[in-house]
């Protein structure tokens, strides 16, 4: 009892042995606010809020896929790694996994299909676009 929990951790370094209370998830704020953007754009098209989408917990089925929904979006999108979509959405990386595996599914129906390629194509307009200086 009052042992810390040992995790290995596997880096591209090899494996390293942790603390579970001193790992780090590399998410950037960068990172953080497209992840955003794709939250809210899939709010807007599927009327499930954002705030149920990043909310912890099990959600019911239509949250949860359109959670989903958004981490595919920022997996082909911005060419994420699944091990990034996860830590970026608070998750392991098997559960997203699944969720991308689910929507390339669910993409073989016409509306899922015409849905994902219309977000996909307005979230490259807006993050590729370069940044706009504001005046002061």
């Amino acid at each position: 009892m009052g042992r810390r929990q040992k995790t290995r951790l596997r880096t591209c370094w090899g494996v390293a042995d942790l603390n579970a209370s001193e790992y780090r998830v590399p998410v950037t704020a960068e990172d953080r606010l497209r992840a955003g953007l794709a939250i809210h754009m899939v709010a807007a098209r599927t009327g499930v809020q954002p705030e149920q989408m990043t909310a912890r917990g099990r959600a019911d089925t239509g949250v949860s896929r359109a959670r989903w929904l958004a981490m595919y979006l920022a997996h082909i999108s911005f060419g994420w790694p699944l091990e990034r979509v996860a830590h970026v959405f608070g998750l392991n990386r098997s559960t997203a996994s699944t969720a991308c595996r689910w929507v390339e599914e669910a993409r073989d129906a016409q509306p899922v299909d015409q849905l994902l390629t219309q977000l996909e194509a307005c979230l490259h307009s807006v993050v590729e676009a370069p940044r706009q200086e504001l005046p002061r």
